[in-house]
């Protein structure tokens, strides 16, 4: 009977697909004895990928159930990296504009890198009272010089801090005295809750610097890890150094906890070298072997995707 009913939904929905209606998402839970399996299913026009035609956004809704109870997240498929961009800067800006209504002011943790350049051209183009914004980012390189093309200061302060009147922030510094920069780090950021968080899926499925297998329980709101070879290679295919031995071996990373303690989560996650990242993440249980599928978890958390990102998305059918 439930099978039949899961069928009876999933017609109705191809159906409604078919006549330019949203794609819908949905996780469910199959369970022998004390094991969960996650079992994803995407209908879509094609049922072979997610396939956009028009500039009309596709929205995804997954339910979920984890041993903590169950999740809601939501899925939005825009044609380009430029639409996903300015879609998700309005979304951020009404989520900060809600926070500084409701308490006078508001929290923001920022990502970086080449994924996000989209977004931001967007974002500091927002009409925000952004003296009313404090601003976090998730990391940087260890003894890397912000004069460094690659440094994650340089970036946030060419392609953000110069465009917006943001008059608090705070920079992760991975020169110097590492432990004692952390400790400042830690105790400004967790004086009061972060609003929103921008959180991008690395081509590893990493999030922030936090790559595979990633630790799920240190409860240091900053701490330094050791880089994968496959994070850095991302970083070389990206433009930032010439060789997987120019990237540092170390970087100093917000831990997975504390960016789940963020109110809101936003994932902006274009290009095509993100797909399987994209699918591991969607596609699979909660591992810290594909540290993204934490987000999932999350109960405000919304991924935004262009066509490429989401190409490798299947579609398969449910099982009973």
């Amino acid at each position: 009977m439930r099978h039949e009913k899961l069928c009876n939904r999933r017609n109705r929905w191809l159906g409604a697909c078919n006549h330019g209606a949203s794609v819908i998402f949905f996780y469910d839970i199959k369970m022998n004895g004390n094991d969960e399996t996650d079992l994803f299913a995407c209908y879509v026009q094609k049922k072979k990928s997610i396939s956009m035609k028009s500039n009309r956004l596709s929205s995804g809704i997954y339910h979920g159930k984890t041993k903590g109870g169950y999740y809601k997240m939501e899925v939005k498929v825009l044609n380009t990296s430029d639409e996903l961009g300015k879609t998700a800067a309005i979304h951020a800006a009404e989520v900060l504009r809600a926070a500084i209504k409701e308490r006078g002011r508001a929290r923001l943790t920022l990502s970086t890198g080449a994924s996000q350049l989209d977004f931001f051209k967007h974002f500091v183009e927002a009409d925000l009272d952004w003296s009313k914004v404090e601003m976090f980012h998730l990391d940087e390189y260890v003894d890397l010089p912000e004069t460094h093309p690659a440094s994650f200061r340089k970036y946030l302060k060419e392609r953000f801090l110069a465009h917006v009147a943001v008059e608090r922030y705070a920079l992760v510094n991975g020169e110097g005295d590492i432990r004692r920069n952390i400790e400042e780090l830690n105790a400004r950021l967790t004086e009061a809750p972060i609003d929103l968080a921008l959180i991008g899926i690395g081509e590893n499925a990493h999030v922030a610097f936090n790559d595979p297998p990633a630790d799920f329980d240190t409860e240091e709101p900053y701490l330094v890890v050791n880089l994968a070879e496959s994070c850095k290679q991302q970083q070389v295919g990206e433009g930032w150094f010439p060789s997987n031995e120019d990237v540092p071996k170390q970087a100093i990373t917000m831990s997975i906890r504390q960016i789940l303690k963020s109110a809101v989560i936003l994932s902006c996650v274009p290009y095509r070298v993100k797909a399987n990242a994209i699918k591991l993440t969607l596609e699979n249980e909660l591992t810290n072997h594909i540290p993204s599928t934490i987000l999932k978890t999350h109960p405000q958390w919304t991924l935004y995707l262009d066509r490429e990102s989401a190409s490798a998305v299947d579609a398969g059918l449910l099982e009973a």
